[in-house]
């Protein structure tokens, strides 16, 4: 399998998802070395993370030079677990070093560092992501670059001000260099969601972005959207990512509190065993 292919090409969706499956191998290996992870939104986010990396971002040094990469932002840094997973499979960092998740000293916290390679920004306090996105998409409009900012954020994250002062910014300045992918799992620290953010995608539109609304485990959906946030018309890019927490693991998808997982020793085996019963079967 090619390590990726350029969004000028046509998608293997099949190799998509293939790199999908082997993103949440990584991630419930990490989790069952340290006993403990948050794991289901990793789980829940693996698709779309397999696209960017393996399809949509221009991020190798062989095709452009490092002030033109495009740039994904982790606004909720406590998704790590998912980034060190796809960053390992790009090449970024080496796999080995993935056994190392949560441990002391380690570069792969269970939050992002900026002193880990891949990182474009710390987002351990939430709300604070697309801030961010929108000053460096204001940057490189700036500089006249043709590199992309894409944050990722989520439902939870939604209640945070800040975020809208961003929307509203980001809008004011027509930024269509920005893509925003929200994920949308329901839940929070201590279960579901607590204020009711719905209709989500009518919100973004409200704020004057351009909005798609899609199943997040769908990669055919996922790559579809990306291709579709590639239009300029002077509006930034909103994609609202419905994603089940846990997903390709039967019994992380049905667990009530899914936001940070602990389970005993034994029980990680059962789950790596129902994941690779998943997977086999499609």
């Amino acid at each position: 399998m090619a390590l990726r292919n350029h969004p000028s090409e046509t998608p293997d969706i099949a190799a998509l998802k293939l790199r999908a499956t082997s993103l949440r191998r990584h991630m419930l290996a990490m989790a069952s070395g340290q006993g403990a992870g948050y794991i289901g939104q990793g789980l829940g986010m693996a698709d779309v993370l397999a696209a960017l990396y393996f399809h949509e971002l221009r991020h190798d040094p062989g095709d452009v030079t490092w002030a033109e990469r495009d740039r994904f932002l982790l606004s909720t840094g406590h998704y790590s677990i998912a980034l060190w997973a796809a960053l390992a499979e790009a090449g970024v960092l080496p796999v080995a070093e993935l056994s190392t998740y949560g441990a002391d000293d380690s570069r792969l916290d269970m939050s992002t560092l900026d002193t880990t390679p891949g990182v474009e920004v710390i987002g351990g306090s939430l709300g604070h992501g697309l801030g961010q996105g929108v000053g460096q998409a204001l940057g490189l409009r700036l500089d006249k670059s043709p590199a992309r900012v894409f944050v990722e954020l989520s439902d939870g994250e939604m209640q945070e001000g800040a975020t809208w002062e961003a929307a509203m910014s980001a809008s004011s300045f027509r930024l269509d260099n920005l893509v925003a992918l929200i994920d949308c799992n329901g839940i929070q620290a201590d279960g579901k969601v607590v204020l009711d953010m719905e209709p989500v995608a009518d919100k973004w539109r409200a704020f004057g972005w351009e909005t798609q609304e899609i199943d997040g485990n769908d990669m055919a959906a996922v790559v579809g959207a990306l291709k579709a946030a590639r239009a300029a018309g002077g509006k930034p890019h909103a994609i609202v990512l419905r994603t089940l927490p846990g997903r390709g693991v039967p019994t992380l998808e049905t667990r009530e509190k899914a936001h940070f997982v602990r389970v005993d020793p034994g029980e990680w085996n059962d789950l790596i065993r129902e994941f690779e019963k998943e997977a086999a079967n499609g």
